[in-house]
């Protein structure tokens, strides 16, 4: 059973975000960047199933400039075996994202694909929903367990209410939420005999998708700082700021 799983290049999520002086985007220049922590933890579900005999082969993939191998060779270094690269310029919107990944799965037919549920940067949660749309594939989305059974995977889901179990005919779309397991770290070793690994660079004028933006960034504004805390002398005084200042009873 061969598995794929899609990867996104992201700032750190221990980097403090800043903000252009102009307020045109996030300031990039001289930041670090990582593997987006969600789909860190797909690559390592995917790594787990091929250890436990279910998984043959496990394929990463990633959209974006020749930055983006930095990330692929970190999946590779976690336990994939090979890596594909699809050059873009910039970082495409979900819905050519979904485009891309449906032609590679088209190409490499691959039992399961596996991502995480939404990158820390854009946080949209819409790839893994577009892809399933465009393939016509079942998808579990927001898994905290995955259980190959025959040609089924169960998964188990993080809903309102609690938690929802679905069965998946094989060939299945998941999107891992952040129970789902604890990635490793690589070791130095493997990080080393990642960078023999083979990674495919495509276009995506050679998968015949044009990159079309849908929306328009107009402007980014850091968070509001927050105020100081104040003491109360009694219950009855919070309830009386909590009912008159701050309007939530």
């Amino acid at each position: 059973m061969k598995v794929l799983v899609a990867v996104k290049r992201v700032l750190d999520h221990n980097v403090k975000v800043r903000v252009k002086s102009d307020h045109s985007d996030v300031d990039l220049t001289n930041i670090k960047m990582a593997l987006n922590p969600f789909c860190e933890i797909a690559v390592e579900e995917a790594v787990r199933l091929k250890e436990a005999g279910i998984a043959t082969e496990v394929v990463v993939m990633s959209i974006g400039p020749k930055a983006v191998q930095e990330q692929i060779r970190t999946a590779l270094a976690l336990g994939a075996d090979r890596g594909i690269q699809i050059e873009t310029d910039t970082m495409p919107e979900s819905l050519s994202v979904a485009k891309l990944i449906a032609k590679v799965v088209e190409d490499e037919r691959p039992s399961l694909i596996i991502l995480g549920k939404q990158a820390i940067d854009s946080d949209n949660n819409q790839t893994g929903q577009m892809l399933a749309a465009l393939t016509g594939m079942g998808q579990g989305t927001f898994a905290s367990d995955v259980e190959i059974q025959d040609n089924e995977a169960l998964v188990t889901r993080e809903v309102d209410g609690g938690l929802q179990t679905v069965a998946l005919r094989l060939p299945a779309i998941v999107t891992s939420d952040l129970r789902l397991n604890e990635p490793r770290y690589a070791s130095l070793p493997n990080i080393m005999k990642a960078k023999k690994k083979p990674l495919d660079v495509k276009s995506a004028a050679e998968l015949g998708i044009e990159l079309r933006a849908h929306t328009e960034l107009l402007k980014v504004e850091p968070p509001a700082e927050r105020q100081g805390g104040i003491k109360v002398a009694s219950v009855e005084e919070l309830v009386d700021k909590l009912k008159n200042e701050a309007k939530v009873i």
